[in-house]
């Protein structure tokens, strides 16, 4: 109904004409009492021409419209095939919305270029970085010092957040470099606990895991990106007691600790980008950014990662390792 108002409202000219010329005929009609039957003939006949031509119109009117309504669903930068021009406004609004195309595809262009670019620029710094990271580590191991302690603490969360650096331009770079295969998932525990075992004897936080004799589905080199993020958080807020790492069925791997614990009502909020909650603006260092990349990191490799957690009654971190559909981000 709303295309039929529409079609009427563009073609009111049209119909004002010939309504006008309908109008003087019928006055030529009266003033010289024409016959009837010399009038009726030729009335029904244009009549049923207007009829046709009118519903040949609207009938192609209704065709554009579709044609149009489809495309309104692509990308601007992607729209093809306009239906043919009728007037001379059609041709024009078609070549302004090609050199708009034209140029919103250039403007990509640039933009994924520039974007490549600093994408890149960032990859050499987090690599580099790395080295005098390792040689200031070296330096520090012939020392054995409370000073020399606090600053290879203070390295290796360097050493985290240029880790993090990488996966979040990984992530967003398109080339995510997965190798998905069958991997034995205590390896996997194993090297995520060895790289926080000084941390876990500095602090004396009781580590409680016995293997789990289970293999999993998925990327080595990302799910241990997880796993040390999550242990990262639990020795994060953990100021004494335990943390936890069993295995659950089916196939849930779950790492408890007996810290601070995280408020009800940023629980729901603790894997998006950015969020830091409570615990984070007291602590004054969260980035909000790990747990958001875990969960970015466990989409694409199909599994799942939730969190249980009560104030200072700890946190657990459920990670899902059953496989599900992939899909990438």
């Amino acid at each position: 109904m709303q295309f039929f108002l529409l079609y009427l409202k563009q073609r009111r000219c049209s119909l004002f004409v010939f309504l006008l010329f309908c109008t003087i005929f019928i006055c030529v009609f009266l003033l010289y009492h024409l016959p009837v039957d010399a009038v009726l003939y030729p009335a029904g006949l244009c009549a049923l021409i207007g009829a046709l031509v009118f519903l040949f119109d609207i009938r192609k009117a209704y065709q554009k419209h579709r044609i149009l309504l489809r495309l309104q669903k692509l990308s601007a930068a992607v729209m093809e095939d306009f239906p043919p021009c009728d007037t001379i406004d059609d041709a024009d609004y078609q070549k302004i919305i090609a050199l708009l195309r034209d140029e919103q595809r250039k403007t990509e262009r640039q933009m994924n270029g520039r974007y490549a670019d600093m994408i890149d620029y960032y990859t050499i710094w987090a690599h580099q970085i790395k080295t005098p990271i390792a040689s200031m580590r070296l330096n520090l191991q012939s020392e054995d010092t409370a000073f020399a302690r606090r600053i290879s603490e203070d390295l290796f969360r360097i050493e985290q957040y240029v880790e993090m650096v990488l996966c979040y331009l990984r992530l967003d770079s398109g080339s995510t470099d997965y190798i998905i295969r069958e991997y034995d998932l205590d390896s996997i525990i194993k090297q995520a606990i060895k790289r926080f075992a000084p941390q876990f004897i500095r602090r004396r936080i009781q580590l409680f895991y016995e293997p789990v004799y289970a293999s999993v589905l998925t990327d080595e080199k990302w799910l241990l990106f997880v796993m040390e993020q999550v242990l990262s958080n639990a020795l994060k807020y953990t100021e004494s007691g335990s943390i936890t790492i069993v295995l659950e069925t089916p196939l849930t791997l779950c790492i408890r600790d007996t810290g601070i614990g995280i408020a009800p009502d940023d629980l729901p909020r603790i894997f998006e980008k950015g969020y830091t909650g409570y615990n984070g603006r007291s602590d004054k260092k969260a980035s909000g950014i790990g747990l958001y990349l875990c969960r970015r990191i466990c989409k694409n490799l199909g599994h799942t990662i939730a969190a249980l957690s009560s104030l200072d009654a700890g946190t657990e971190i459920r990670l899902g390792l059953a496989r599900e559909k992939i899909k990438i981000e």
